[in-house]
């Protein structure tokens, strides 16, 4: 007796529609998993944190406070402000320090479903972005805030007592590591977008002279309205563009590139 095609292709589809609902529970469960293990992790950190939380905001504090005279300090305008501000400084340093911890579980979550090639070329690229938004952070820290407030320190008329609010001082300060953090990410932003072939290492070369013009009025934009900390942003965002061109020059071959080169 003969099959009808028909039902046989029924069968085969329903037995495929069978078969994926069995994985796609299975990534949920893994997803759900690789979700509590980062949130976990996080959490573990906030808590070892939280008792440090005032010597932590005493830390932050110090380029400020170098800058003040002898008896400037910081005020808590909010009752509260003095409790909770060091506590969201806790949670912001935990996040900051887990950023390995999250990533490693996102990258164990896809991984599997990746290319050997891919898999070689995301690594050194997570790896490098970890790195390059650390070095942003510590270069706000130890360079551009001491002199932000030190070129504000000295246009201050001495009639006027600077008192800076803890919370709003926390917020200009994660403001800075964010910019910074951001913006040292550059290289990788560029190579990525050439990997995708969006475009190409003589492209970049070719527009040096716009990404010049757009990094310094990116950095008017998302520094305080002062000349030092504009300059500070804007001279290694361009050094960064420079080693972003030649990074994805290595990881292109030549021969792509001059292909992809109208």
């Amino acid at each position: 007796m003969n099959r009808d095609p028909s039902h046989a292709s029924a069968g085969t589809d329903h037995d495929s529609d069978a078969g994926a609902e069995p994985r796609l529970i299975d990534h949920l469960i893994e997803l759900r998993a690789r979700l509590l293990r980062a949130v976990v992790g996080l959490l573990a950190v906030f808590l070892v944190l939280m008792p440090f939380s005032a010597q932590i905001y005493g830390l932050l504090a110090a380029p400020l406070l170098a800058n003040l005279p002898a008896t400037g300090q910081l005020v808590a305008n909010d009752p509260a402000g003095g409790f909770f501000v060091p506590i969201k400084l806790a949670f912001f340093a935990a996040l900051l320090i887990s950023v390995p911890w999250l990533l490693y579980q996102a990258w164990a979550f896809v991984a599997p479903g990746l290319y050997h090639r891919e898999k070689r070329l995301a690594v050194p690229l997570l790896v490098s972005a970890v790195a390059l938004f650390y070095i942003g952070c510590a270069f706000a820290f130890f360079l551009v805030l001491p002199s932000v407030f030190g070129f504000l320190a000295r246009f201050t008329p001495d009639v006027v007592a600077m008192m800076p609010d803890i919370g709003k001082y926390l917020d200009f300060v994660l403001v800075i590591f964010l910019a910074f953090g951001a913006s040292f990410e550059l290289p990788v932003a560029l190579v990525i977008l050439v990997l995708l072939g969006w475009v190409t290492p003589q492209q970049l070369r070719d527009s040096r002279g716009y990404a010049v013009v757009g990094v310094f009025v990116i950095a008017a934009i998302i520094t305080p309205p002062d000349v030092v900390s504009q300059l500070m942003l804007a001279i290694p965002m361009c050094l960064l563009y420079e080693v972003g061109i030649i990074a994805a020059r290595w990881l292109v071959p030549q021969k792509a590139e001059s292909d992809a080169t109208p």
